[in-house]
């Protein structure tokens, strides 16, 4: 199986070649030490555990950057639910080049293995007849937010704002900033394009009545109880029911349920990226 990856090469590239610099920047000195020059190979990443599998294409792009005359072949696409002891994908060449490019291979995988199966876990918590998105946020790892979100898309769960530029999200220091809700919403709504969408967080109640008044297009209730939530839902519905509602703010996997049935439309989580245990994944010579 090709691996299908829908990341641009360029921004790939970009993040192995800065990987491989740190690792293989001075040679490898044991590799060229122990292995002959012309010794070949054949290695197989493999789950240690059950996972949700992700990677293979950047895995790809190690072992061809290391050396363009490595095969490689991945046999599970990214997205998919795997079992312990599953091959998730195989390089065959010279055994010198595999062993050079294993543990960037391995760092770049496990790191998104491992958000993948976390955002996985998030979007299956959502019960059944609720339409409520999993979303991530911008707590990612500095220089491999592409790979992360990816990830996050391999896993069932959506991408929030790319960047600063992506899109207006004003939050609790903007407010301070500006004077209140209301005239950041003004302001944001003067100046951005008309593309955009305007995006406010709300700590409370009040704050959210001023966000509706001013027109926000979407409502973040920060840090707010369930029991909370559940008002503020009635209150746009209220409103008109124009805005959409996003929870944020120390979710955790436990309070899935309750906040997608309160009604909120999307759930953004921190948690989803920025805390998250590599997968055990392995690289097993044969």
């Amino acid at each position: 199986m090709t691996p299908v990856f829908e990341l641009p090469s360029v921004v790939v590239d970009r993040v192995v070649a800065l990987a491989l610099e740190e690792d293989l920047g001075s040679g490898d000195l044991t590799t060229e030490a122990c292995v002959p020059a012309d010794a070949q190979a054949v290695a197989h990443a493999v789950a240690r555990s059950a996972m949700v599998a992700c990677g293979a294409g950047v895995a790809a792009r190690v072992f061809a950057r290391v050396d363009a005359s490595l095969a490689f072949e991945a046999h599970v696409a990214d997205g998919a639910r795997v079992e312990a002891r599953t091959r998730l994908w195989t390089v065959r060449g010279r055994a010198r080049s595999i062993l050079m490019g294993e543990r960037v291979a391995l760092n770049l995988v496990q790191r998104m293995v491992g958000v993948a199966t976390q955002a996985r876990a998030y979007v299956d918590a959502v019960p059944a007849g609720c339409a409520t998105r999993i979303a991530d946020t911008r707590k990612t790892t500095p220089g491999l937010r592409a790979l992360e979100r990816y990830a996050v898309r391999a896993g069932g769960a959506r991408n929030h704002r790319d960047d600063l530029g992506a899109a207006v999200l004003i939050k609790d220091n903007h407010i301070a900033a500006c004077g209140g809700v209301r005239p950041a919403i003004e302001r944001a709504r003067a100046a951005a394009p008309h593309t955009a969408k305007i995006e406010c967080e709300v700590e409370t109640l009040a704050q959210l009545d001023e966000a509706l008044a001013a027109g926000a297009d979407i409502v973040l209730l920060d840090n707010m109880p369930t029991a909370t939530v559940i008002e503020a839902v009635a209150a746009v519905k209220r409103a008109g029911g124009r805005a959409l509602v996003e929870a944020s703010g120390g979710v955790t996997l436990a309070r899935i349920p309750e906040l997608a049935r309160a009604g909120v439309d999307a759930i953004s989580v921190g948690a989803l990226t920025h805390s998250v245990p590599a997968a055990d994944v392995g690289l097993d010579f044969e």
